[in-house]
């Protein structure tokens, strides 16, 4: 994966394929898989998580990807960020890079709220000094002041979302990467998620969006990448593609 600078692309993905190895045997403890390992007795199934997908997404576009459960978004996305390389194609990236893709990721579970204020913002590149000055800003868009020194893990999802979306925001990134962990959130703040988001697209920032609810897509992104069992369907203007998406369900964007 590169991280270069491009005033036109953002992201080049080209003729990516993402393959696992799923495992044709049942071991039910280290020692035996251990043995098997050795011994070079262990089976596995090729299983391609994305196939051949191609897409350029320019600066300051927001792009939605939708498909069923299974389709290979969330898999392509983390691959963007950088968190796994893909088995063919490239992938290639110009400017920062903040990523919203699974829930908790980046936190420590025992460390509290405040302590993991600091540990995210290292993750995503943020010195000691940035995050002190934006601190408080993180923590009044978040809604956890009464929370700050409680543990991570006694967060409920939504509080977890809420910082995590908090603390990737606190500055516009080249490329915001937004998967489906919005979705634990109430209404209130994901109104104010998109609300930010908005603000954030007006300031050239580059999206890449996953959500199951296409109206959100829709009122979010510019274009749309249809992804079916790790197979490209279409790609496009959001309002066609999220059509054709709806037809193929038996559905309308009005459903």
């Amino acid at each position: 994966m590169v991280n270069k600078m491009n005033k036109k692309c953002r992201i080049d993905v080209e003729h990516v394929t993402i393959r696992f190895n799923k495992s044709t045997q049942k071991i039910d403890n280290l020692k035996d898989y251990a043995i098997k390992l050795v011994k070079r007795e262990l089976m596995f199934q090729e299983f391609l998580a994305v196939k051949d997908v191609s897409f350029k997404v320019m600066n300051g576009e927001a792009w939605g990807l939708i498909g069923t459960n299974g389709s290979g978004k969330s898999t392509l996305l983390k691959a963007i960020s950088g968190i796994m390389k893909p088995y063919k194609g490239t992938i290639t990236t110009y400017g920062s890079i903040a990523p919203l893709i699974e829930l908790g990721a980046g936190f420590d579970a025992n460390l509290t709220a405040r302590e993991n204020i600091y540990l995210n913002g290292a993750v995503l590149g943020y010195s000691k000094k940035f995050m002190q000055e934006h601190f408080q800003q993180i923590v009044d868009f978040a809604e956890i002041a009464d929370f700050l020194d409680s543990p991570i893990k006694n967060y409920s999802s939504g509080m977890k979302a809420r910082l995590g979306f908090s603390v990737a925001t606190v500055v516009n990134p080249d490329i915001l990467i937004v998967d489906e962990v919005l979705s634990v959130g109430d209404a209130k703040f994901k109104k104010k998620c998109n609300a930010r988001m908005q603000e954030m697209l007006t300031s050239n920032t580059t999206l890449l969006y996953v959500s199951h609810n296409i109206k959100s897509v829709m009122k979010l992104c510019t274009h749309a990448l249809w992804i079916e069992k790790g197979n490209m369907i279409m790609k496009g203007e959001v309002k066609e593609v999220c059509e054709k998406y709806m037809e193929a369900q038996g559905l309308t964007l009005e459903d």
